[in-house]
């Protein structure tokens, strides 16, 4: 057991920092095994501070060499050096620092600071990576001007890279070279990064708004410069997007990425030079889905977007990362689905929400959007922070309307360029250009917990009115038992009987104002009369998902139906029929029986028959709801149950709509367009998978052989992965040799390799858990490789709930073994890994004692401060 609990910081503590660095002057001796870093500070006293003037530095596994103040050396009396922080007492008020540490890449299998990858050294400093290179004060709101000097063998790192301008480059006397980068702009210290190894780069221009050209530069390893193309484009579209959409243009001459393959985050916005995992860059047809194309597009535009909310403007602390990745993800989505299908898009946003952070929510790890306190601030890159975080100002915009939130977005721009800011500063501006009051939405920053909106509503054909009633409550949350009431906007329709949109008008108002109106619900309790309704109408409610909140709506199946047919909001109309299905699998559930409800026939039959224009989103009408969505809908979560009536309606949708699935798939299978990646051609492939998806679950020799001709004759990874995920998933009889040929073909592509490793481990049929052991003693299997291990463990843990969830216990037995490995070699990785078994409390009694059990043992290890702060939270939140 580790001795001692870690201290939590807390935000109420925050102090201004006592010194300012103005400029860093940085000197890299490059090398895998030994790195010497130089570190010139220039520093001042912070008058608003009023704390002593000691100078606390953090650093963290440094081999200090020498220490020099104004050019003179300091003598150890001079200064304290403890584990993780340099100190100095009784400095002056303005100095220059001198530092000169050892580090070791090749050792640092944390991939925090500076390590080595696959031959490369880089670095990633967020959060606190920057204190494993050299002794700073390592906060966000330290923000300095960096010039950085790179030296290294030219044979073996013949590409340096750092933040900014490149000033200089050129030999040294002794076969080796440097490089110099300057960076105009101020940064705080996570925000810095080099890079340096054998890459080959594609290159491209992108002319801005003000008519300069940027040189935009993707470094990857020889052997991936062909899976390069999508991301240059991608960072294209995501510039002119930035510049039609908010008006912000790139600020460098050059704009870079480098493709990583250890990296423990899908990608990093370090200033000029971004960072990814190459899961996140790399794409080509042959080798990558759909689904990656648009997460590429995806990351590409998150990161570029950061360049301005989250590197000129930043955070003054890490209790804010809101305040970055929230709106960045928000504007990513903005950018996606413009780019894209915006019903898709809001779609999947959505499920993401609602089956990740809606449980977070609901657990022993539920937080603010704006957390209180932490032990690790890497645990607290997590959904409430980016998703929910996303949804936050998602409602911002739908409350103040788009050209309004634009004009707040200005102001914030404006005001705050260049400084490390809160999120009541981002608030103010919105309050500022608008002349309004959000105080009352600051609650969604400090309040956790996912509010539920209780929804009632009457028809009075007499009167002819609608009387529409919501009460809004939030449940106890760690450390909030009781809540104050949200700012919440509902966006609200009424439908007539043929499915028209109704003109609204609110009792005491003259006329109607349109047919969809956004009610901001400001208290407990609200009640709203729409008066001159000629006929009974239903309500649409929630459209567009225009609150992160779980709606309390007690209706006839028939109305939902209903909606499932003919609502006018892409997003409503897809959550109807999801909320239709649970509602009648769930039921199945209860009474322990499992028949074809007509209400399903009744709504896949025309979908396919007479497919929508937009055929990704047909794909999604046509879905069950994932066994993880029909969960949330249980306080105690039956995961056999939901397995086998979900495997049930599945098989028995398939057999009644035998034909229809078999003539929409024709219909859409047209492989000679294998690298078209259009919306269009990703929509075809997505409903012609559907379709083969049902038609595999029947298991007969036809359906058989539709899924292994299709596996033989793709040409891109995405028909290929489809077939081969129905053979593997649906006891197909040539899994084993298909596995084995899927394999050989592409077990030189890691990325691949990866997907071939999930399949296996998100495999439902039965003896998984041996297969999973097997997938870990694999030769391909790497601890040390975050991919492979969310492939695999993650993967298991997350997507294979009937056997994750084995009620001997075995499921969490094998990740407990496992997290203890990886925690001594990653504990960021093994602490994201661990949050599955922090539900046990949802589960039965045997399974939540097995699971308590898991956790039990994890605390009573010498594991991680990062693991440990999500182990005893989730034991004893």
């Amino acid at each position: 057991m580790r001795e001692g609990t870690p201290k939590a910081i807390r935000l109420e503590d925050y102090r201004p920092p006592v010194y300012w660095v103005d400029r860093v002057a940085l000197a890299f001796d490059l090398d895998a095994d030994t790195t010497r870093v130089q570190a010139r500070l220039e520093v001042r006293r912070n008058p608003a501070s009023s704390d002593p003037n000691d100078l606390i530095l953090n650093g963290e596994d440094l081999e200090l060499q020498r220490i020099r103040l104004d050019g003179r050396p300091l003598e150890p009396a001079r200064y304290r050096l403890e584990a993780d922080r340099l100190i100095l007492p009784g400095v002056p008020e303005r100095f220059t620092l001198e530092t000169e540490v050892l580090i070791h890449p090749a050792a640092n299998a944390r991939l925090e600071g500076l390590y080595l990858s696959e031959g490369m050294l880089c670095t990633q400093c967020e959060a606190e990576g920057f204190r494993r290179i050299t002794y700073f004060p390592d906060r966000p709101d330290v923000m300095a001007r960096y010039r950085v000097t790179l030296k290294a063998d030219k044979t073996r790192y013949p590409v340096l890279l750092a933040n900014g301008n490149l000033l200089d480059e050129g030999m040294l006397d002794d076969g080796r070279h440097f490089a110099v980068w300057e960076d105009p702009f101020p940064k705080p210290s996570y925000l810095f990064a080099l890079v340096a190894g054998r890459l080959e780069k594609r290159t491209d221009t992108f002319t801005t708004m003000s008519g300069r050209e940027v040189l935009l530069e993707l470094y990857v390893e020889s052997h991936d410069l062909d899976k390069c193309d999508h991301a240059l484009d991608s960072l294209k579209r995501a510039m002119a997007w930035d510049e039609r959409k908010y008006g912000r243009e790139y600020d460098l001459d050059r704009y870079m990425i480098v493709a990583v393959s250890h990296f423990n985050m899908g990608a990093m916005e370090n200033k000029g030079l971004n960072l990814f995992n190459s899961q996140c860059v790399l794409a080509r047809p042959e080798t990558a889905t759909d689904d990656d194309f648009e997460r590429v597009l995806a990351v590409v535009g998150h990161e570029y977007f950061h360049n301005w909310t989250g590197n000129r403007i930043t955070l003054r602390d890490w209790f804010q990362l809101s305040l970055k990745e929230g709106l960045t993800v928000f504007r990513e989505q903005q950018f996606c689905a413009d780019e894209a299908s915006k019903a898709v898009r809001r779609i999947e946003d959505v499920n993401l929400l609602r089956t990740r952070q809606f449980p977070e929510d609901e657990g022993p790890l539920a937080h603010p959007v704006r957390p209180d306190s932490y032990i690790e601030i890497n645990n607290f890159y997590t959904m409430t922070v980016y998703e929910k975080g996303a949804e936050v100002v998602r409602m911002l915009c739908t409350l103040l309307g788009w050209e309004r939130f634009r004009k707040g977005m200005d102001l914030y721009f404006e005001r705050h360029d260049g400084q490390a800011v809160t999120c009541e500063d981002f608030l103010k501006a919105m309050e500022d250009a608008n002349g309004v009051d959000l105080s009352q939405f600051l609650r969604w920053y400090t309040q956790a917990g996912t509010p539920r909106l209780e929804v009632a509503c009457h028809y009075d054909a007499k009167a002819r009115t609608f009387q529409l009633n919501i009460n809004q409550w939030c449940p106890p949350t760690p450390g909030q038992p009781e809540k104050e009431p949200f700012l919440i906007p509902v966006t609200v329709v009424l439908l007539d009987p043929e499915g028209r949109e109704i003109p609204l008008q609110l009792a005491g108002e003259a006329a109607p104002q349109g047919s969809e109106r956004v009610l901001a619900l400001s208290e407990a309790h609200h009640a709203f009369r729409f008066v001159n309704v000629e006929r009974p109408p239903v309500l649409s409610i929630l459209r567009d998902f225009s609150a992160p909140v779980k709606l309390m709506l007690d209706r006839p199946l028939d109305q939902w139906h209903f909606l499932w047919r003919h609502d006018t909001d892409p997003f409503n109309r897809w959550d109807a029929g999801q909320t239709l299905i649970s509602q009648v699998l769930l039921a199945q559930i209860d009474r322990n029986a499992a028949v074809l409800d007509p209400h399903l026939v009744e709504g896949f039959a025309p979908l396919l028959q007479q497919p929508l224009a937009d055929r990704a989103y047909t794909a999604l009408l046509l879905q069950l709801p994932e066994e993880d969505y029909l969960a949330e809908q249980m306080d105690v979560i039956d995961v056999d149950g939901i397995h086998r009536v979900r495997e049930t309606a599945r098989r028995e949708l398939a057999a009644a709509l035998r034909d229809d699935w078999l003539s929409c798939y024709h219909a859409h299978h047209r492989p000679e367009e294998w690298a078209d990646t259009s919306a269009a051609a990703i929509g075809r492939r997505r409903l012609k998978n559907t379709c083969l998806s049902y038609l595999a679950s029947l298991d007969d020799p036809a359906s058989h052989d539709l899924a292994l001709q299709q596996y033989r004759t793709a040409r891109c990874m995405s028909d290929q992965l489809a077939a081969l995920r129905a053979i593997v998933c649906d006891a197909h009889p040539a899994k084993t040799e298909t596995l084995a040929d899927f394999y050989d073909r592409w077990r030189h592509e890691p990325l691949v390799i990866d997907k071939w490793f999930a399949l296996q481990a998100a495999d439902p049929s039965s003896g998984a858990l041996e297969r999973v052991r097997k997938l870990l003693a694999h030769p391909d299997f790497d601890l040390k490789n975050p991919n492979r291990v969310r492939a695999v463990l993650g993967v298991f843990a997350r997507q294979n709930p009937v056997h994750f969830h084995a009620r001997d216990g075995s499921g969490y037995q094998l990740l407990a073994d496992w997290l203890l490995n990886l925690d001594r070699i990653n504990p960021q990785v093994a602490a994201r890994l661990a949050q599955p078994l922090t539900a046990w409390r949802r589960y039965d009694p045997q399974r939540a004692r097995r699971m308590h059990q898991a956790l039990e043992r994890l605390r009573q290890a010498d594991i991680s401060k990062d693991l440990f702060e999500i182990v005893t939270k989730a034991l004893e939140g």
